[in-house]
């Protein structure tokens, strides 16, 4: 018994060193987001709410890497509001709570940066383009561009603030066609709600919308949808509240998921 003594002694201090360090070991490192919540540098463990404001022809897509978001992040939440670019431009000038917004342009983002609004610079990540969007039977049997001027045709367009207008009336331009529209939307998916309603013969969307619409609407291609190739940027918002959570959306929608995702739904690349 009197040689063990020493032995036990050794072990007692050993164990309590160990102790002694443990208790002093920094903790994994993590920070409090603005809303409450806590992000780490651990993928996963990002939480909080992103508000993101998105061009209209971005609600399928977006509302896709959303859920792929909130997966991947079981504390985060991604809140979504679509509508035209100009609109949701205008809402954040006036200080609307958006964290990020994805516009269908480059002008109505370059309003927001000339303005100090946002926080670093916007990134391109996608390019669109028009196609006339028809009833599944295309009655006013439609297939050019030039067909839209047709006395009688009763045809549908985004206002010239919006996007898909302004793309319109670069066309219209170039082509030499000149449109009598019944009706000038403030958004693309209201032009394609009038074609697929029955309400217009035809109406002048993107071909992502044509695309996601399924059996509801027919789309024609024209050649001259090259001359307004629209380009979309996405960037964090300089007033947001969960800039690190913002961050992380808008790397996922330039990175691998994000580029399948637009690719998948008829986007090209930027």
């Amino acid at each position: 018994m009197i040689a063990r003594k020493p032995r036990i002694a050794v072990l007692l201090a050993a164990a309590a060193v160990t102790a002694g360090l443990a208790a002093c070991a920094p903790s994994p490192s993590s920070s409090t987001v603005a809303d409450g919540g806590t992000s780490s540098d651990t993928a996963g463990q990002l939480s909080g709410t992103v508000t993101v404001f998105a061009a209209a022809s971005l609600k399928a897509t977006f509302s896709t890497l959303a859920d792929e978001f909130e997966a991947k992040n079981p504390g985060a939440k991604v809140t979504l509001s679509f509508a035209g670019s100009s609109d949701l431009a205008t809402q954040i000038s006036q200080g609307a709570p958006a964290d990020v917004f994805a516009s269908a342009d480059t002008k109505n983002m370059a309003k927001l940066a000339d303005a100090g609004l946002l926080d670093g610079t916007a990134t391109d990540f996608a390019t669109n383009v028009l196609q006339i969007a028809v009833p599944p039977s295309n009655p006013a049997s439609i297939g050019s561009f030039a067909d839209l001027a047709r006395p009688g045709i009763k045809v549908v367009v985004c206002a010239s603030q919006v996007p898909c207008g302004a793309a319109t009336d670069t066309v219209e331009k170039t082509s030499g066609v000149a449109l009598s529209p019944v009706s000038e939307e403030s958004s693309v998916t209201d032009v394609l709600g009038k074609v697929t309603s029955g309400e217009a013969d035809a109406g002048l969307v993107y071909v992502t919308d044509v695309k996601g619409a399924g059996g509801k609407a027919k789309g024609i291609p024209f050649p001259e949808a090259g001359m307004a190739v629209n380009t979309y940027p996405i960037a964090t918002v300089g007033s947001s509240r969960n800039k690190e959570l913002a961050a992380a959306f808008v790397a996922m929608v330039k990175g691998p998921d994000g580029r399948k995702t637009l690719a998948d739904a008829g986007f090209g690349a930027p």
